[in-house]
């Protein structure tokens, strides 16, 4: 075939520009290395994933017993756009128990197949291509939703002296004119949470920005994923900001569902709540999409829900169960550092994730190769301790940054001291 022709045809198959320009999951990819390992009969310690082994971990037995009720009883139509009304209710009578919010479940509430197409969702309606999107860095996706909405990012160099959370005064430069802020808390990364003091002073902002437009001026939204919220532990409290100033609830909209706080990120069962014009176009955008929960597992979910006995001894447990992995591995990772290896903590605060760091740039593995590179700090890990984490630079940090996110959903408890001990031989390899 002619050159030319061959050029005109290659010009012919090019997809979008947001296409072409979209940076492809980073942990997906990890996550295909590790599991052609682990086909090849490798063991490995695969503490990648933000999921839950449902062998671990399994769903609530109550909310099993209600999915398959509504399946005997063939709820397995089309859902309303929006979501079940009964489903909508029984989230607002939890989120008004557990967290004191109240929104009508007729117009602020929308139900949706997990967190993900409500974060879109979120984007669409609020932000339209050229707009301003500030978040911090490290955190999940938001680099790419802003990217699939045609937006600019400002993002927010978090550290960890903060532990990794960013602040008012990170903010307040980027406000003006910007169209969302996308915070989440407990922080997927991070697993950690912002104080009451720091999170007012952001919502303060956020108002006083708002003040100050014009009436034809968009405001300034404030999207929160709390989709780990219910999982925090030992002192630590999670805070929201329409329960800390009731003035922000004309700006939140809130990222929520059953995926992590009951270890159901199958089920696919998510809500989000907000003011009721947001919502409302977010369930068109959504219905054009077909992104509902399944009928069945909302009719199980609203059943569920109000089981408050059920749902609190549930939440007891598995609370205690991820906790102890953590406080394993965070007491695992201060006896290395006490040992004089290269490694730090933060301590658990929340969600299923600890923050760790290998400052192991520079040191030489015992064939003389150094780690010159987090990439190469990374690859020591899973082929000489048989660990797989996942490093900062996948949630947008810098590429050489030294921390990585631990995840303990398919963990079990007696591993946690075996991966202690495979990392204490590797570690003592290095020079």
């Amino acid at each position: 075939m002619p050159t030319d022709i061959m050029e005109v045809k290659e010009k012919t198959l090019r997809v979008s520009k947001m296409a072409e320009t979209l940076i492809a999951s980073e942990i997906i990819k990890l996550a295909g290395e590790i599991n052609e390992k682990i086909k090849q009969g490798e063991k490995i310690y695969n503490l990648t994933i933000g999921d839950f082994d449902p062998k671990v971990f399994p769903i609530p037995a109550e909310l099993e017993e209600e999915i398959i009720k509504a399946y005997t009883n063939h709820e397995t139509n089309y859902p309303p756009a929006d979501g079940m009304l009964e489903t909508r209710k029984a989230v607002s009578n939890f989120l008004k128990e557990k967290e004191g919010v109240e929104y009508n479940p007729a117009t602020e509430i929308l139900m949706s197949a997990g967190a993900r197409p409500l974060i879109y969702a979120t984007y669409q309606t609020l932000v339209q291509p050229g707009d301003t999107v500030i978040f911090p860095v490290p955190s999940w996706n938001n680099n790419h939703y802003t990217h699939l909405s045609h937006a600019k990012k400002i993002e927010i160099m978090a550290t960890p002296e903060n532990h990794f959370m960013p602040t008012a005064a990170d903010l307040k430069p980027h406000l003006k004119g910007a169209a969302l802020v996308a915070l989440c808390s407990p922080l997927n990364p991070t697993g950690t949470t912002f104080s009451r003091k720091d999170l007012e002073e952001i919502c303060e902002l956020i108002i006083e920005e708002n003040h100050s437009r014009s009436a034809d001026e968009k405001p300034l939204y404030l999207m929160y994923d709390q989709i780990y919220w219910v999982l925090t532990y030992g002192d630590t409290e999670h805070y929201n900001p329409v329960s800390l100033i009731p003035e922000m609830k004309n700006y939140t909209i809130f990222i929520d569902g059953l995926s992590k706080a009951f270890a159901a990120t199958g089920v696919r069962v998510g809500w989000s709540v907000g003011p009721a014009r947001v919502i409302g176009k977010m369930k068109s955008i959504l219905s054009h999409l077909g992104a509902w929960a399944p009928k069945a597992e909302q009719v199980a979910t609203a059943k569920y829900l109000a089981r408050k006995e059920d749902v609190d001894n549930y939440l007891t447990g598995f609370k205690k169960e991820i906790h102890d992995r953590l406080d394993g591995f965070y007491d695992g990772f201060m006896a290395l550092k006490n040992e004089g290896f290269n490694v730090d903590a933060i301590a658990p605060q929340a969600a299923i994730y600890l923050t760790v760091q290998f400052a192991l740039h520079g040191k030489k593995k015992e064939d003389g190769t150094i780690l010159a590179t987090t990439k190469d700090i990374t690859k020591y890990l899973l082929e000489e301790a048989r660990v797989a984490i996942v490093p900062f630079s996948a949630f947008g940090d810098d590429e050489n940054s030294s921390w990585y996110r631990l995840s303990v959903g398919t963990c079990r408890l007696e591993e946690v001291n075996k991966v202690i001990e495979s990392l204490r031989k590797a570690l003592g390899k290095l020079k």
